[in-house]
Formats: structure tokens, sequence, C-alpha cells
């Protein structure tokens, strides 16, 4: 089910004493209407069930605090994840949309769609954008993206709020792939992101790590202080 390889991620931290960790996480099930933008597709209704259960079942002795890219989608994924974490009697505090989890890094939407379109899948995108093969005027770098986004995700870790804390912050498929590909040395056609899926990120011995649910965790100190 969608959202339970991220709980066995948080699971298995919380089991080796982590008490602080950031979920890069994509949000839940959205529907896929070509007749609105495709940032304005809303959750489906599975989405919204989808979403409150990964709360209900996110460990209990962890306080949570929401992150969101500004797209309608993500924030009401991190906010019923909270909601659902709070009914079943876990702390939260609140959700905050942050640009920095939204697609900041695209320059010009309609050659970066024309482009994905031509690709045919997200995948082959990815790999392109890596390879610096996407005209430079539609996304910034691939590697400059990546760190940008995982400098503003591994802050979290400095920021706490409680003696064991969860910050949950829901972006795009398409940045996790990013991540995935530049930090991490996970090719695109490993395997898709799919809805809930993260990546997660800690701090041990003043150094910042990152792994997905198929990775060891790497470090990734050297690439955010560059």
């Amino acid at each position: 089910m969608y959202g339970d390889a991220t709980l066995a991620q948080v699971e298995a931290m919380a089991n080796e004493g982590c008490t602080h960790m950031v979920l890069l996480m994509r949000h839940s099930a959205r529907e896929f209407n070509p007749a609105v933008h495709d940032l304005e597709n809303p959750l489906t209704d599975e989405g919204r069930e989808l979403s409150t259960r990964l709360g209900h079942e996110l460990p209990k002795a962890y306080t949570l605090r929401g992150y969101a890219s500004p797209a309608g989608r993500c924030v009401e994924t991190a906010q019923l994840c909270l909601d659902g974490h709070a009914a079943e009697g876990g702390s939260i505090t609140r959700v905050r949309p942050v640009e920095g989890l939204g697609v900041f890094y695209v320059l010009d939407q309609m050659k970066m769609y024309r482009v994905m379109r031509d690709m045919g899948t997200l995948q082959q995108f990815v790999s392109a954008w890596s390879e610096r093969a996407i005209p430079q005027d539609a996304l910034i770098p691939a590697q400059e993206a990546a760190r940008i986004l995982m400098r503003a995700v591994s802050e979290k870790l400095s920021q706490s709020v409680a003696e064991k804390q969860i910050d949950v912050c829901v972006s795009h498929d398409l940045s996790l792939y990013l991540v995935r590909d530049r930090l991490l040395n996970e090719s695109p056609d490993r395997g898709p992101v799919e809805f809930l899926d993260a990546l997660l990120a800690f701090r041990r011995d003043d150094r910042v790590w990152l792994q997905s649910a198929r990775t060891n965790p790497v470090d990734i100190t050297a690439e955010l202080e560059r």
C-alpha cells in the first residue's frame, strides 16, 4: 500500500534510536485531469485516506512538523498526515508551504512540459536533465537543483522543537527522482517514485545522511557544503 515503504524506513530509524528525521516525501494519490494546470490537480478521496493513514501509523513518540510545496495537493497531504497523527494521540505543530519544496528549478514551464512530452517518461526526462541534454533555459542544472533542495530539507535537522521529531516535507515525484539520481546514485530506471514514497535524512556524527527505501544511508554533507 502507498506509504508502507516510508513507514518501514521510519520504523527502522526509530529502532536505531534516531531522534530527529526529515522525510522528503511525494504527495498522496492525485487526480490527473488534463483540463487543468498540472499543479492544480488535487488529491483523490483515496489520496486523502492514505495521507491520514500515514499519520495514524507514524510512531507517536515523535512530534510531527509539516512543510509542503505550495501546490494544494502537497499542502493537503501534509495537513492530513499531521491530523491523522494527532487523532491517534500524537503531538503535532503546524503545516507551512515552502517554495523550496515546489518546482523552483523550472525556468520555463512550457518548454519543460514540451521536452517532457517528447521524452515519453519522467524517468527518461530526469536522465536527460542529469546529462545536461535539456535546454539550459528550461531548468536549473540538475546537480545544483538537487543541492538547493536538500539544503532546504536538511536545514530542518538543526531546528528541533521536540525531544523526538519528524519533519514531513511534501514535494513532487520529479524532485524525488532528481535527488535520488544526483545525490544517491539511484538512477531513475531503478524504480518509480510512488505516492507517499520518501527519502529520509538524519544527522549523525555531525554529518547529514540521506537514504531511500532501496539504499543504505549516504553521507551528503560535502554536497550540501559546495
